[in-house]
């Protein structure tokens, strides 16, 4: 079972796979049902951290760019989804996650962490959710460590879709565009693995940045 499910997500990051899956199993609204919840789950969703993001982006870019969805309507479709996944992990956040942490004789999931985090979201949150879209596993916790720290949710509502949009558009239409270059067919996987680390590289920098000012990580 869990060999099956691994070949399945694998195959959402091939372009002939996907189409073949399009074309057989997923035929019909069922393809873009299965495509609207993988990113849903990996954007917001806690437990979807595993799943493929611009991977899977570029992938359906590609499929566009090859006559077989509709470009548009992905771009929409797509950016709703992680929109809306995010607006679940922020209420996850503010609700399950912040009851956890506003216990004040909690050894774990201590008061001070909360006001640690609150503190932080209100001064850098907005530039967060929006960097965070575009950095895989940060982007699936973003939300919901935004609503366990209580960070106002107009402000995350305004980062969070123009950041999806941004990441969504910019994803498929690189795929829609380099997709049928054959130097890119031809290393497909190479170029997967060139966009996933090249995603990493934001959160790198941050990371660098933050241990040479010396500015204390939000939760420790």
């Amino acid at each position: 079972m869990l060999a099956e499910a691994l070949h399945f997500i694998r195959s959402l990051t091939d372009p002939n796979q996907l189409i073949q899956l399009l074309s057989t199993v997923l035929t019909g609204w069922l393809g873009y049902v299965v495509l609207f919840a993988v990113v849903f789950a990996e954007s917001g969703l806690l437990i979807g951290f595993f799943l493929p993001g611009d991977s899977l982006l570029f992938t359906v870019g590609v499929v566009a760019g090859a006559g077989k969805l509709p470009i548009g309507g992905m771009i929409a479709m797509l950016a709703a989804a992680s929109i809306l996944g995010d607006g679940i992990g922020f209420y996850l956040g503010s609700t399950l996650g912040y009851s956890l942490f506003k216990r004040t004789n909690s050894r774990i999931f201590r008061r001070e962490y909360l006001d640690r985090t609150h503190a932080f979201y209100e001064r850098h949150g907005g530039k967060t959710i929006l960097y965070a879209k575009f950095v895989p596993i940060i982007r699936t916790f973003a939300a919901f460590i935004a609503g366990v720290g209580r960070m106002r949710y107009t402000r995350f509502l305004a980062f969070n879709v123009f950041g999806a949009i941004g990441w969504v558009t910019s994803m498929l239409t690189a795929g829609y565009v380099l997709g049928n270059v054959p130097l890119i067919r031809s290393n497909f996987e190479k170029v997967v693995l060139g966009i996933i680390v090249i995603s990493l590289i934001p959160a790198a920098l941050q990371v660098l940045k933050s241990r040479k000012t010396s500015e204390p990580a939000v939760l420790r």
